[in-house]
Formats: C-alpha cells, sequence, structure tokens
C-alpha cells in the first residue's frame, strides 16, 4: 500500500505509527529561521511521543539559545502539529540540554547543506 494510502487508512493496530508518520511528515514543514532545513532532520527534535487519544509531546531545542525565535517557535511548532489529522492536543517542550550539534542532523540535511 502507498505511504499517503496507509498514513489516510491505515491498517488495524497501526494508527499510532500511521499518527506518529503524519506528525513528522507535519514537522518537516516547519523550518529552521536561521537554516533552510526542516527542524526534524536538522535534529532539533529530541523526542516525540504520540499517545492513544491522539496527544503529542515534543522535546526540541533551537540551534542556539540566543535564537531570536526562542519565544514564539514552540507555538509554531505546536500549531503545525495540531493541523495533523487525529492530533487532539500538543504539548512542545523546549530544551537546552544536551545541546544542539552539527552531528545530529541527518545524512539528507547535511547533504542539503554541502556538509558531506
Amino acid at each position: 500500500m502507498p505511504l499517503l494510502d496507509w498514513l489516510k487508512h491505515p491498517e488495524p493496530g497501526n494508527a499510532a505509527a500511521a499518527l506518529e508518520a503524519a506528525v513528522i511528515a507535519a514537522l518537516r514543514t516547519v523550518f529552521d529561521p536561521e537554516i533552510p532545513v526542516n527542524i526534524y532532520d536538522l535534529g532539533l527534535v529530541y523526542a516525540l511521543e504520540v499517545e492513544a487519544g491522539g496527544q503529542v509531546r515534543i522535546r526540541m531545542t533551537l540551534t542556539a539559545p540566543a535564537c531570536p525565535v526562542a519565544r514564539t517557535f514552540p507555538a509554531k511548532v505546536a500549531e503545525a502539529v495540531r493541523q495533523v489529522e487525529g492530533v487532539s492536543d500538543v504539548a512542545v517542550d523546549l530544551v537546552w540540554e544536551p545541546r544542539w550539534t552539527r552531528a545530529m542532523m541527518s545524512e539528507a540535511a547535511r547533504l542539503q547543506l554541502g556538509l558531506l
């Protein structure tokens, strides 16, 4: 079954996995304001929990504590995830430990930025 069909019509028992995949897709639509890469591939999302009932909890960081969007960015991330069908609530926790480094970026992100 194609991925998009699976996301829209998950097999029984795979609903949580489908919702998590849809949340990750939503996170990939949010871009760091200083680096032209989405926050998921950039490695800014440290933890993602999707619970029964559609509650989503995200533990994330920014590339630097002095980032000018530190106060508003978690709300932007939450709003993107809230748009996913099946999500009932979103909590975004902004953390600074462990400190973000380039090593946290996906291979695709490093390739996009010419770091490979």
